[in-house]
């Protein structure tokens, strides 16, 4: 059997003009000619997505969607009407967005935060805003300092409500924040407290981990800019994340480590690479 809106393996049935027709189970599904790989013949197994063309017949291809049922992903619109909108999700058709599952018009040339689903009385692919309804904090499948996949949700005024490996919600505090965030945007962070149902996150990888990698990142930047770098405990928290993508806490705490380890030392105006003999 298949999936609609995700990738399946079927064998090619049979072969024609139009391209191949692959093994569906109750049915066969055309793989068009622009879609076939170089040599692929009957009884091969292919690696396809699923979908309904512009006339709803289902079709296969070896296109990669921007997401697959299931996901949650930023889109770019390409067109509205009064029944819907279309995304760019990286097939020749682009995804439908009812206009009762908008949170507002949209329109062309903007992005949109968009849950990716089957709808269950067409059976096609269509996409939603409102995700709210798909994310729930009750059954938590996260802990403190797990690494974890986040999505900027919207902002509040302590910070971005953040989507948690497309499941759950938690908050990314602007004290945390370094850099600039848009909506949509994706990044890895970790678990840092669970209090109940709220759960605050922090954007990279917890404790030493996170100085181990950044204390490699400081170690090469030295050794690209002739052992010396102008930062130092005194630098604008800006400046040294725009350098080091860190914040100043994450940059203090791995430095402190490095000096430690007795492979930078601190000067009045930065840190200097320890020659090594």
């Amino acid at each position: 059997m298949y999936k609609v809106g995700e990738y399946n393996l079927l064998r090619v049935k049979k072969e024609s003009d139009f391209g191949l027709f692959l093994d569906g189970g109750d049915q066969e599904i055309l793989m068009p000619k622009r879609f076939v790989p170089a040599g692929a013949k009957k009884g091969d197994e292919l690696r396809v997505f699923i979908y309904h063309d512009s006339e709803n017949r289902l079709t296969a291809t070896n296109q990669e969607p921007y997401g697959i049922v299931g996901d949650i992903v930023n889109l770019k619109a390409t067109g509205a009407t009064e029944q819907g909108a279309f995304l760019d999700w990286g097939l020749m058709k682009d995804l439908f967005v009812p206009a009762s599952k908008q949170l507002t018009r949209m329109h062309p040339g903007q992005d949109y935060l968009v849950k990716i689903y089957l709808d269950e009385l067409t059976g096609r692919v269509a996409a939603t805003e409102k995700i709210d309804q798909y994310l729930s904090n009750e059954d938590l499948t996260v802990k403190e300092l797990d690494v974890v996949d986040l999505i900027i949700y919207r902002r509040t005024e302590i910070g971005f409500v953040v989507i948690i490996n497309q499941k759950h919600t938690g908050v990314l505090h602007y004290s945390e924040v370094f850099g600039t965030l848009d909506i949509g945007d994706k990044l890895k962070g970790f678990i840092k407290s669970i209090k109940g149902d709220k759960i605050d996150v922090v954007a990279g990888a917890p404790g030493y981990n996170r100085v181990e990698n950044e204390a490699e990142k400081i170690l090469r930047l030295l050794k690209e800019n002739n052992g010396y770098l102008p930062y130092h405990d005194k630098s604008d928290p800006e400046e040294i994340y725009s350098f080091f993508s860190m914040s100043k806490k994450t940059f203090k705490m791995t430095t402190g480590s490095l000096y430690k380890q007795r492979k930078i030392i601190f000067t009045q105006t930065g840190i200097k690479l320890v020659d090594e003999e």
